[in-house]
């Protein structure tokens, strides 16, 4: 694939237009389409390399750099590099270098780390949990499992997204049994010490106990929701939990 360059034209054709058309279309035309011999992916990163060597870690660094991503170096990817050349380059260029890359790269570490979690189960993450947005502090996610006979969802938590203090009732039966399927996260009932919860664990929660539950700071979790049968079942929601409160617990 031929790739398309326009830079040099655009910020020096009128100056140096002979260095703006070796820019555009020599090195990007010519050199960069070169794909028989060398990716694009493998072109990037060569030039990331070189450029990191010289300490050139400018505009241009950050152009290449993104490109780079573009052509499918991940996050993971780019810190091996990095790290590989920093023995050869000298570690203050390293460190220069890494500054820039965690910029490009920095939306896609919640996402890994979503992606990482889903791994860990074997039960979808789902959907934002957007109806119930308002008793959650942070972003939730919400799927079904099971909405006959007994009502069974998967609840995930990104790290430190936890519901507010609510109450399950009932006339009678009723009350909620969580079953922890990945991640490590926090169950308490008011007037009791909170309870880490990782997967295996189970928490039966009885009608009418005021409590919470949701993620570690530093930790995506997941537990199924099962919901016993009862007369008259209701979610009495309450104020949220406490940042104070919350930050008690790291």
């Amino acid at each position: 694939m031929a790739v398309k360059q326009t830079a040099g034209w655009e910020a020096l054709g009128q100056f140096a237009p002979k260095f703006a058309e070796l820019n555009d279309d020599v090195l990007f035309g010519q050199v960069w389409s070169r794909e028989n011999l060398l990716s694009l992916r493998d072109r990037s990163l060569v030039t990331v390399v070189a450029l990191m060597a010289q300490g050139l870690v400018d505009s241009s660094f950050q152009y290449h750099l993104t490109t780079a991503k573009q052509n499918g170096i991940t996050r993971q990817e780019i810190a091996e590099i990095l790290t590989h050349a920093a023995f050869y380059a000298g570690w203050p260029k390293a460190w220069a270098a890494f500054r820039m890359a965690k910029e490009v790269w920095a939306e896609d570490e919640g996402e890994d780390a979503k992606a990482q979690h889903q791994r860990d189960m074997v039960f979808p993450i789902g959907a934002p949990n957007d109806g119930f947005a308002q008793y959650f502090v942070g972003q939730s996610y919400l799927h079904p499992l099971s909405t006959s006979q007994v009502g069974v969802y998967n609840v995930t938590f990104e790290p430190g997204c936890r519901n507010n203090w609510h109450i399950h009732q009932a006339t009678s039966g009723g009350g909620q049994i969580l079953i922890c399927v990945a991640g490590r996260g926090y169950y308490q009932e008011e007037g009791s010490p909170a309870r880490e919860l990782h997967p295996g664990d189970v928490v039966n929660i009885p009608v009418g106990v005021k409590h919470w539950h949701g993620a570690a700071p530093d930790s995506w979790f997941s537990h199924l929701a099962v919901e016993v049968p009862g007369v008259d079942c209701s979610n009495q929601w309450l104020e949220p939990v406490s940042q104070a409160d919350y930050d008690k617990l790291i």
